[in-house]
């Protein structure tokens, strides 16, 4: 049986993506893909993710592309601009997931310093009733110990948690744990997942 549903943040609580600030800054969306495809890529981000400090990354990532400095400068000079609103319904959601008698608990992927200058911002995150934040943790899903941290250090029990987040390879990782897992696009899919698959309904 279902006790605790386990949410990733940017994607799933939270409109985060690097395009908000590379298409303004570069003006053009091809060129600020092909910039977070090849410069300021996603592997190079989760270093940050997993607890490098951003200082030091930029400066690795700077020697490598210095043709590019300025470009990748401002991936931490203006991140916030990276960071949108919160993902549409997923407050509701949480709401009615606690109201329904599930526990709800976070599990991202993060930059602690940067999270922490947004957590508030986000109503959906204050809900939740304890999280893991790879920034902390110096570990990255989908790693086992990531799940292994959230679960011992709330007492959960693998087989009664469902983790819900935007990347299949994540979703892998909890579900070779002995998680559920549910890949998220949209909150109204999730709601009609969430019943068709667990018998999980939110009422109103």
């Amino acid at each position: 049986m279902i006790r605790h549903i386990i949410l990733d943040f940017g994607g799933v609580l939270i409109d985060w993506n690097p395009l908000h600030l590379y298409n303004a800054y570069f003006g053009d969306e091809e060129k600020a893909r092909w910039f977070i495809e090849n410069i300021c890529t996603m592997e190079w981000n989760v270093q940050m993710d997993a607890g490098k400090p951003f200082a030091e990354g930029v400066a690795e990532l700077t020697e490598k592309h210095p043709e590019w400095a300025e470009a990748i400068a401002a991936y931490r000079l203006r991140w916030r601009e990276m960071v949108g609103s919160p993902v549409p319904g997923m407050l509701r959601q949480v709401r009615r997931l606690k109201k329904a008698g599930y526990h709800v608990w976070g599990l991202s992927n993060w930059n602690w310093d940067t999270f922490s200058s947004i957590r508030n911002d986000f109503p959906a995150i204050g809900e939740l009733e304890g999280m893991v934040v790879s920034g902390q943790e110096h570990v990255v899903k989908p790693q086992p110990a990531i799940y292994h941290i959230l679960l011992s250090r709330y007492n959960l029990r693998a087989g009664e948690c469902l983790f819900i987040d935007d990347s299949q390879a994540n979703i892998d990782g909890a579900r070779a744990v002995g998680m559920h897992g549910l890949l998220f696009t949209n909150a109204r899919k999730l709601e009609k997942d969430l019943n068709e698959r667990y018998g999980i309904s939110l009422g109103e």
